[in-house]
């Protein structure tokens, strides 16, 4: 069959009149769908050996045809095979693409690959195998900067800061203790999106443009070979739903957000009034007016990119809002907010190496950690030892701090019969009792800043970060497979 033989649209036949050749370019999705070339060709072999199976195509036209597909993905793995994808004439969609060119290679034969197949299932299926595939990345991203915040919390040792609430001084705590905050988020941010992964793995092929397909096809057959769970359950729902596109993006947004405040802290820390943290000068830039800047452009830019992330989540969400069932061009607007949330792995890597850049200015933070009165709970603490109510040793050690405070001095400055003036409950072990070591010590419950509760948490979470880098969601398909 020439190229001359083929129709020029998948749906020409019932048209008599051209479309509107500024519209015609303006509805194309080969511009950005172009991505799924891997997923559409996986997504093809598998619906070939789907018809196969039914007695569409004989074993030796199966063989041409998933040789061909193979030979289509092959041409165009490099960045000038894609660019030639993208930049394609006549091609409406990426399904379009894989059409033509198969033809191109094998003929009529081609065009039997689309018997039993809508384009409306095709791209609910490439959509599921390309948020599967990115979620692959994602992980493996979230493992290397969890790995590099473990690895700073061994590094830091007994090392202290002051934790904050409010932004006012609070207690002291392990500085490991703070690093590994931002471990429990990324376990949190894996495991939500391995869920949204579990429930987006289900395949639509089969489920033809609404009603499902019009052959006797055996759907465990593509859904296996693609390494789905099993087929979807209903074929209007798996056409229309794009709920795993949504859920994908916000659970990007919860990553986003966990990056942004890491990055806010940093900013923080770094600046001379804190001067917690030295900016590794390898990820920072100048400025073109003052010589002696050192700015931390990389956590100002990844502060900002949470923004883009819950942009692309809220435009799916008003995109969805309100649509009929089942597929509606509509669908085609959620595919780009979903291709623009793929810079977060490179994101999560830039973060995971600058992580492990960061020197920590252990004496500046000792020093906060022990003025300010930070030891005051621990000293309230001390007086409930002694059988005084929480609310009465708040009072009392309340006082003992406006005390130290109109004499310029800390709690433990306080002489004995200084302190014995809020109370007769005060002895020579209460100044045992607020050191920094028990003050540490003191919060010695699970998940508490206590030195031998902090040595526990390290050593949990490097199993539970080994675990992460580790699991694999379902196997990706990819073209060449």
């Amino acid at each position: 069959m020439s190229n001359e033989d083929q129709p020029v649209k998948m749906w020409s036949g019932r048209f008599r009149e051209p479309l509107d050749p500024e519209f015609e370019a303006w509805q194309r999705s080969i511009v950005f769908d172009w991505r799924l070339l891997d997923q559409e060709i996986a997504a093809s072999k598998a619906h070939a050996s789907a018809i196969a199976a039914a007695g569409i195509l004989t074993k030796d036209e199966l063989a041409v045809l998933r040789g061909a597909l193979d030979s289509i993905a092959a041409e165009h793995a490099s960045e000038e095979g894609k660019a030639k994808v993208r930049d394609h004439a006549t091609a409406e969609d990426i399904h379009h693409f894989v059409e033509l060119s198969l033809a191109a290679r094998v003929g009529s034969l081609g065009l039997k690959l689309h018997t039993g197949r809508s384009r409306n299932e095709q791209i609910a299926t490439d959509l599921r195998l390309y948020v599967r595939a990115q979620i692959e990345l994602v992980i493996e991203a979230l493992a290397q900067w969890a790995s590099a915040l473990v690895g700073q919390a061994h590094a830091a040792g007994d090392g202290v800061m002051p934790s904050y609430t409010h932004l006012q001084r609070a207690e002291p705590v392990l500085a490991a203790h703070w690093l590994l905050a931002y471990v429990e988020m990324i376990l949190r941010d894996a495991d939500r999106l391995r869920d949204c992964a579990a429930r987006a793995n289900y395949c639509p092929l089969g489920s033809g443009a609404v009603a499902g397909a019009t052959l006797k096809l055996d759907r465990t057959i593509a859904a296996r070979e693609l390494g789905f769970t099993a087929p979807t359950a209903n074929s209007i729902d798996a056409t229309s739903d794009r709920d795993f596109i949504l859920e994908y993006l916000h659970a990007l947004t919860f990553v986003g957000l966990h990056l942004s405040r890491f990055a806010e802290e940093i900013t923080l820390y770094a600046t001379a009034e804190f001067g917690f943290v030295t900016l590794p000068e390898a990820f920072s830039t100048g400025s073109s007016a003052m010589p002696q800047k050192k700015n931390p452009d990389l956590t100002e830019l990844i502060r900002a990119k949470v923004g883009r992330l819950n942009g692309a989540a809220q435009a799916v969400t008003l995109q969805l809002k309100g649509l009929p069932l089942a597929y509606n061009k509509d669908m085609q607007e959620t595919q780009e907010p979903a291709f623009q949330a793929d810079f977060v792995p490179r994101m999560l890597t830039l973060v995971a190496r600058f992580t492990s850049a960061l020197q920590f200015n252990r004496d500046r933070m000792t020093e906060a950690a022990q003025s300010g009165y930070l030891n005051a709970m621990a000293a309230a603490t001390y007086l409930v030892h002694k059988g005084v109510p929480f609310r009465t040793a708040h009072e009392k050690i309340g006082n003992a701090v406006r005390f130290a405070i109109e004499r310029g001095v800390e709690l433990n400055a306080l002489t004995l019969d200084e302190l014995r003036q809020f109370g007769p409950e005060f002895n020579e072990d209460f100044f045992a009792a607020v050191t920094l070591t028990a003050t540490l010590d003191c919060h010695d419950v699970i998940g508490g800043t206590a030195r031998n509760q902090v040595r526990e948490a390290i050593t949990r979470a490097s199993k539970q970060v080994s675990f992460l880098a580790a699991v694999n969601l379902p196997e990706v398909v990819h073209a060449g497979a």
